[in-house]
């Protein structure tokens, strides 16, 4: 069983919640080990929130680098400052008058690729060393840069004017409320999120989410997954208890790892299975130089 100061928790996350305030419940149950989420959920939004404790909140970037899916829905017909329904909505003129579906599905492929993307002015990135969202609530005029996106892929799953469902899988820093926005400009009928549900964040899905209401102290050590979890997609090398005295000196030890490229990043597990380290392949000595240790004593 994972230790309960350092693994991972895969919480259903309510809507009218934020992510901070959903890690403040964890970090109660798990003080004094640190606590921190891999990806924020506007309290607009509900799903998937993974959560990292202890040693595992640095495993955050590499968990924020995967693939995360969606299921929005927008209206049709309207726009806001928030490019959401948390905003001051206007009615946009004509908007009322359904569309084809597939006017709708002909411009789909537009926001599917590498895009250029400019975030929401009610959004977390900095603008001149500030928030947006506090520069717009101030009433001054937000200019943000687009920025490079990935979006892997969009389907349209319903289409009842004037919601629009759709499934979005995408990398990170892509906002879905500018999907929305912007295939609204492109329809000449505007568009805003009305609810979004995040269903998967890499190998963590809203299936074996936990309701957030359901973790308390009793739950934890039952609950807590194995940091190596988080990554499972790199190869595996598993040491022996030797092996792991050395990684916590951060000296290198010894691996024959066939079919991995040199320079290539490995999950090094310890004997018990736990996350050990992350490491660096060195293929022309045959060993692997410790990056992260984890596991830095019994």
């Amino acid at each position: 069983m994972p230790r309960p100061n350092f693994g991972i928790l895969n919480l259903h996350k309510p809507a009218g919640l934020s992510s901070r305030k959903a890690v403040d419940r964890v970090q109660r149950l798990v003080r004094p080990a640190k606590a921190g989420h891999a990806g924020t959920l506007d309290p607009l939004a509900s799903g998937v929130l993974v959560v990292c404790v202890g040693p595992a909140t640095r495993l955050i970037p590499i968990i924020q680098e995967g693939v995360k899916e969606y299921r929005a829905r927008f209206l049709l017909g309207r726009t806001s400052d928030t490019d959401d329904l948390e905003g001051e909505v206007h009615e946009v003129p004509g908007g009322e008058t359904p569309l084809p579906r597939e006017r709708i599905k002909e411009l789909l492929p537009r926001f599917v690729g590498d895009v250029e993307q400019v975030p929401p002015r009610f959004s977390a990135v900095h603008v001149k060393g500030q928030r947006a969202y506090d520069l717009a609530r101030k009433g001054a005029v937000v200019d943000i840069e687009p920025r490079t996106v990935h979006v892997e892929r969009i389907d349209l799953v319903r289409y009842e004017h004037p919601e629009l469902d759709l499934d979005i899988a995408c990398g990170g820093g892509t906002y879905i409320r500018s999907i929305g926005r912007d295939l609204g400009a492109a329809l000449g009928c505007g568009a805003l999120l009305a609810d979004l549900v995040r269903t998967r964040v890499g190998p963590f899905t809203l299936e074996s989410a936990l309701p957030l209401d359901r973790l308390d102290a009793d739950s934890l050590p039952r609950e807590i997954l194995p940091a190596a979890r988080a990554v499972s997609h790199l190869p595996q090398w598993r040491c022996t208890e030797n092996d792991l005295a050395e990684l916590r000196h951060g000296r290198p030890i010894p691996a024959a790892l066939a079919n991995v490229p040199p320079d290539a990043a490995v999950a090094v597990l310890a004997p018990s299975g736990e996350l050990a380290a992350l490491a660096e392949h060195d293929a022309a000595e045959g060993r692997l130089a410790p990056r992260q240790v984890f596991l830095v004593e019994g």
